[in-house]
């Protein structure tokens, strides 16, 4: 069993990412949530057991959008757990016909900070084709990490957001060459690299350039397309923006689950 982290920690662990599923666990030692959960509840069970973590440990479910990589187990999680489902009311209704009964739920509003337990959370508003999409930082103990996927375009809340994290998982989801020379018809390439689409290997190292600073330890590339781009692509791309910074660089994927990291308070 993997041990989890004490209470002046904080630990992330990408369950999967991608477009068939999306799943994060965050976890201080004394309260621990998911992300999403946007795989069939076995698979995330069992992912979680590789890690040696338990569902029976899980607070709650904090939800991004409905999209259904992102909500697939969320309704079966809660009622089999007991756990309650954070998410925007609008968020709500757009996954309703998905979710069916859920063992209760909580609403939150973009911009304005709530807490789950001893977890300290911060939704903001993204650009992507959902009703009310929202990324997230999340703090304890003086230690902050901010999760943004799905987003179209770098707003600038999104960077006043995510400015001095620990650890950031930031959409890496396209190689501009690979989507527009690729398979796709040309509607579902404009949606992809559209306002309200997802974030290109460019764009993801323009950001990381503008939040890259001596405190930032990890950075986890997400969302990544299996049809156009590559972990080697994203990693060569996004990498340029480290420079000289002591930031490690890792690529999740959709079929394995991501290694834990742990950040320690710095505070005495």
């Amino acid at each position: 069993m993997t041990p989890l982290p004490n209470s002046s920690t904080l630990s992330v662990c990408i369950l999967a990412s991608g477009s068939q599923g999306n799943c994060i666990h965050v976890s201080n030692g004394s309260t621990a949530i998911l992300v999403d959960a946007g795989l069939s509840g076995k698979e995330i069970e069992r992912r979680m057991a590789q890690r040696g973590l338990s569902p029976a440990n899980l607070n709650a479910i904090v939800v991004s959008h409905e999209h259904t990589d992102h909500i697939q187990a969320v309704g079966i999680l809660s009622r089999r757990f007991h756990l309650p489902v954070y998410m925007t009311s609008q968020t709500a209704v757009a996954a309703a016909p998905h979710l069916k009964n859920l063992d209760s739920t909580v609403s939150f509003e973009c911009g304005y900070r709530f807490c789950i337990d001893s977890l300290t959370i911060d939704p903001f508003s993204i650009s992507h084709d959902a009703e009310d999409p929202s990324g997230f930082t999340i703090q304890h103990a003086g230690i902050k990490i901010g999760i943004a996927t799905d987003l179209g375009i770098v707003t600038s809340l999104v960077k006043t957001c995510l400015a001095d994290c620990r650890l950031l998982v930031l959409e890496a989801n396209h190689d501009p060459d690979m989507l527009m020379n690729g398979p796709y018809p040309w509607p579902l390439k404009q949606r992809i690299r559209g306002r309200t689409g997802h974030l290109s290997n460019t764009d993801s190292c323009m950001l990381l350039r503008e939040l890259r600073h001596a405190g930032l330890q990890d950075v986890i590339l997400a969302h990544l397309s299996e049809t156009n781009n590559t972990p080697e692509k994203a990693r060569s791309e996004v990498g340029n923006a480290i420079g000289d910074f002591p930031v490690r660089l890792t690529v999740s994927t959709q079929n394995v689950c991501g290694d834990i990291f742990t950040m320690s308070s710095q505070e005495p």
